[in-house]
Parts: structure tokens; sequence; C-alpha cells
């Protein structure tokens, strides 16, 4: 069972994919080792009694990173969630650096719809509102692609707090819509040790979903 180094556990589609982390067959008697990174004193503390693995500090922080990186081991798969104007590329980019030196090989990368070539796809309004940090999530998008990482890259539509439908599908080809925050993670924890995913690029979207 791969280990699982989570950035961005503390809110979102990272706390949705925490809380899958042990819903599997012999979870009782063989959890899944998990480490993450979490900046909250308090939310760290309070995860540690859950008998986590977790690193209280900032994913801009190299030393942070470093000790994540160290403590997940070389086996763990990365998954980054991380959502902020300063973690989207340089947080991220920390992380590959960082994975590259220590031997790990496995990452997924959560960013949007509208990143990299589907950035055409956008009508001038998304672009105005959020197009700077789309930008930011392509760069880190192209500098996992030309890292020695085996990656996937999840590209989310809208994002909305409601319960996971189930019905949330990946697409390679021009995509938009919503999805849940729940079904994202869902996908994430199929994706990981899925050969079929490696070095592939998807858009998540629920086609029925209404915001």
């Amino acid at each position: 069972m791969k280990p699982w180094l989570i950035f961005g556990a503390g809110q979102g589609v990272g706390a949705h994919l925490l809380a899958l982390a042990n819903q599997h067959e012999n979870a009782a008697l063989h959890p899944r080792p998990v480490t993450l990174l979490i900046r909250n004193p308090q939310q760290a503390q309070a995860l540690r009694s859950n008998n986590l693995t977790v690193v209280c500090g900032d994913a801009c922080d190299p030393q942070s990173v470093l000790e994540a990186c160290q403590l997940a081991g070389p086996e763990a798969a990365i998954i980054s969630t991380l959502g902020s104007r300063s973690a989207d590329y340089q947080g991220n980019r920390l992380i590959v650096d960082t994975a590259e030196k220590l031997g790990l090989k496995r990452m997924l990368l959560v960013t949007s719809i509208g990143c990299g070539d589907s950035w055409s796809t956008l009508s001038p309004r998304a672009k105005a509102a959020f197009g700077q940090a789309v930008r930011e999530k392509s760069l880190a998008e192209s500098w996992l692609q030309t890292s020695n990482l085996i990656y996937t890259l999840i590209r989310p539509g809208g994002l909305l707090d409601k319960p996971a439908t189930n019905n949330a599908i990946r697409l390679q080809t021009e995509a938009h819509g919503m999805v849940t925050r729940e079904d994202v993670a869902r996908h994430l924890s199929q994706m990981i040790e899925d050969p079929t995913t490696y070095y592939q690029i998807y858009a998540l979207i629920e086609p029925k979903l209404a915001n």
C-alpha cells in the first residue's frame, strides 16, 4: 500500500482526500501511512492526535517541504491540492524539486480548467476574474511535466462544497462545468496507483451539476 504525502489537507479537496485515506479493506489492521504539511499549528496538533505524521509549516518553506518529504519516504505518492497565490507556482515548484532530490517518483497535481493548453477555452470574463491564478498553476504544471516524476494533472471545474454525486467524469477534451470537492478527492484516490493515469491530464466535471 503506497504511502500518501498530502499538501493542502487543511481544507477543501485535500481534507476530503485525507478522509478517504483509510477507507479501504483491512484499514483497521493495516492503516495507510499518511504524511501532511499543515500551516495552522492548532490544526496540525489536532491531526497528530489522530496518529498522522504532520509537519507544521508552509509549502513555500524549503525546510518544511524537505522534512515532509523525508518523513513520507521515497515510496510515497505526493498529492498537491494547494491553492494560494504564493503556493500555486512557488510552493508546487519547491515540492517537485525536493521530491526529485530525495527520490520520490509519483505526484498528482490539482490545478483548474483553463490551465496549460486549455487557456484558450476560458472566457474573457474568466480570464479577468482568475486568470492570474490559472497562469501560476500553469507554470506549476509545466514544472512538473518537465521533471522526472510520474505525474498526473487534474483540472477540476468550478469547485462546490456539496456532497459527492459520484457522477463526476474525467475528460481529455475541452470541458466546462462544476464539480464537488469531495468528488475531486474521490477521483484522486482512484488515480494514485492507477498506471493508466500516469503522464495524463484530465479535466474533471459533473455535467449535470449546477452551482
